[in-house]
């Protein structure tokens, strides 16, 4: 991990005898706080810090190193000032997780873009359809599908995450299309292990209603739940990132128009906005620029006119 960043770390611990109040200060998690100063400590050899549930004090070892870190540390700001901290290119490695469906529709292009843009880059991307540690995995950045939050990290939506109720041509030869949400009750639903095992949740009318569904497959993975859908296993209410393609070819057909599932945000969370490398600030802009406007939505075929319901009037 970064020296300087420990030492400073260390510092601000020193100072205000908490790893809370250090973290609000330096706007990190508590559990990067601790890892900072494990790893001065595993540096150094030397216990720093005695750690109860109620306090932080210095050990002899840590008064000692106290005061030749913050000389290091008024030294370093000092050649900051007269040499400035900006970099000709980022350059170095991220480890970064998303969502596999994500990853594999929309990520790795704009990953593959950032890397011919900054070739002395390295990314490792790890795809997984559950939340990790950012911590413990050592992850740079966290690109989040969700509407809750982790308190610990910092943060930036990139876009709106919108989905669509859809089936394949295949499906609808041997089934009325559905024309209301409780129309969805008759029908094979697709759906997802963790998210909507049981029903759907819809904005109809202005009302959010919920619908009850059940069907003959379910997967804890996106992306098999849109071959399902492909081949003509039944609905499914799918991310427009992923289904977006099928949609524009015909492959697939948006049903219920009417009907809004519940919009989520997408999210690159991380541990700390200060002392970000240049390398991950760039990224994030990077990202942001790319997913302004959720492109993924842009010009995607009206739904058939046969399948929709007259509103009342």
């Amino acid at each position: 991990m970064d020296r300087f960043t420990a030492m400073q770390v260390f510092t601000e611990v020193a100072d205000r005898s908490s790893l809370t109040e250090t973290a609000t200060a330096l706007d990190m998690s508590r559990a990067m706080v601790s890892r900072y100063l494990e790893s001065l400590e595993t540096r150094l050899g030397v216990r720093l810090l005695h750690r109860t549930t109620r306090r932080v004090s210095l050990t002899d070892a840590g008064t000692e190193a106290l005061e030749h870190c913050r000389q290091v540390l008024a030294l370093t700001h000092d050649v900051q000032a007269l040499a400035g901290q900006r970099s000709a290119a980022p350059g170095g490695r991220l480890r970064i997780t998303s969502s596999v469906s994500f990853a594999q529709a929309w990520l790795s292009q704009v990953l593959a873009d950032f890397l011919v843009q900054y070739p002395q880059t390295q990314i490792e991307v790890v795809a997984l359809d559950r939340a990790v540690n950012l911590v413990e995995e050592r992850i740079d950045l966290a690109v989040r599908i969700t509407n809750t939050l982790d308190d610990g990290l910092v943060a930036r939506r990139l876009a709106d995450c919108r989905s669509v109720l859809c089936a394949a041509p295949a499906y609808l030869a041997r089934h009325s299309p559905p024309l209301v949400p409780e129309d969805l009750r008759g029908h094979a639903c697709l759906t997802h292990a963790r998210v909507g095992q049981s029903e759907y949740r819809l904005r109809y009318q202005g009302e959010n209603v919920r619908v009850p569904v059940n069907g003959p497959f379910q997967s804890n993975e996106t992306t098999v739940l849109l071959h399902a859908a492909l081949g003509g296993a039944g609905i499914a209410m799918l991310p427009s990132y992923l289904v977006s393609e099928a949609l524009r070819g015909g492959r697939l057909v948006h049903l219920l128009p009417d009907c809004e599932p519940e919009v989520l945000g997408i999210h690159a969370s991380y541990l700390s906005r200060k002392h970000q490398p240049l390398l991950l600030r760039t990224l994030l802009d990077f990202l942001a620029a790319r997913c302004e406007g959720a492109p993924w939505d842009r010009d995607l075929p009206a739904a058939t006119p046969a399948l929709r319901k007259p509103r009342k009037k």
